[in-house]
């Protein structure tokens, strides 16, 4: 048996000696398991619920409703040229999908160990399945948005430029998608050691929300101020997502560059730190 040739086995597996190591190719052999857990992901959240699947669109409806109120009614809170309760839905159908693809992979370590322990196949599969199942979630909310937003013009007379800015929409799903990735990898590898991570994460997270033009525009933040949003890779997102739509906000391309040099390295950091971690966490989870 020991002098059996490799390729009579159908299944091999080899220690990864590289830091960086990414076998798209595996990934791809495992695609059935990973829309298996794609599946998996949308069904049991909303298992046993009495509405199911319109949590979906409920959760952004409410939302929105609330912010309109405090922010826009009670506080008064400026939102430029558009009406409130788009410039609200369309900062927020945004964050949901980064921050929730965020705080799902931040937990792949801990939610599975007990499968990582059991059986081989890319660990990676997990973390990509919370980012495609958000993203079919967030295409949801995105229709309930193109539809909210044909209201407002058929029956309130809203005017809305267009122009060819809504061709960077695959990019900027990308980049929510990326970010979302790469932050939660990198947080899933300290949790595995540091549980009190995992509290810090969720409040973190909504913190980090106030640094985002979701609540408020860019341009009416004071100048002193702005620098704090504008190092928030998800700035230029939001903001370009809003001119392309809703022709508010701004489309600063060097913000955009920012934003995916950004992702980049944080999918290249966090990638590595997985890879490492991957090897041995099952030994502190």
């Amino acid at each position: 048996m020991s002098n059996q040739n490799e390729e009579d086995w159908d299944l091999i597996i080899k220690p990864r000696t590289p830091f960086f190591h990414f076998e798209i190719k595996e990934v791809w052999e495992y695609r059935d398991l990973l829309l298996l857990m794609v599946k998996r992901d949308l069904t049991t959240v909303y298992k046993q619920t009495i509405l199911g699947p319109l949590w979906f669109i409920l959760q952004p409806i409410l939302t929105t409703l609330i912010f309109t109120l405090i922010f826009g009614e009670i506080a008064g809170l400026p939102t430029g040229k558009m009406p409130a309760l788009l410039f609200y839905l369309s900062g927020l159908i945004i964050w949901n999908y980064f921050s929730e693809t965020l705080l799902s992979t931040s937990k792949t370590f801990t939610d599975n160990a007990a499968i990582f322990g059991k059986v081989y196949f890319p660990r990676l599969i997990m973390p990509l399945a919370k980012v495609i199942s958000g993203l079919l979630k967030f295409f949801i909310q995105f229709v309930l948005f193109l539809m909210v937003l044909w209201f407002f013009i058929l029956f309130k007379g809203l005017h809305i430029s267009v122009d060819a800015s809504f061709l960077l929409i695959p990019v900027l799903v990308l980049l929510m998608a990326g970010l979302g990735l790469g932050a939660g990898i990198v947080l899933s590898a300290l949790t595995t050691k540091y549980r009190d991570l995992i509290f810090l994460i969720n409040f973190g997270v909504q913190l980090m929300m106030y640094a985002t033009p979701v609540i408020i525009p860019l341009s009416d933040v004071p100048s002193h101020y702005q620098w704090i949003m504008t190092i928030n890779p998800m700035t230029s997102v939001i903001e370009t997502f809003r001119y392309a739509f809703l022709g508010t906000g701004t489309l600063d391309v060097s913000g955009l560059l920012y934003s995916l040099i950004f992702t980049t390295l944080l999918l290249f950091i966090g990638i590595m730190v997985f890879n490492k971690v991957e090897k041995s966490f099952i030994d502190t989870v």
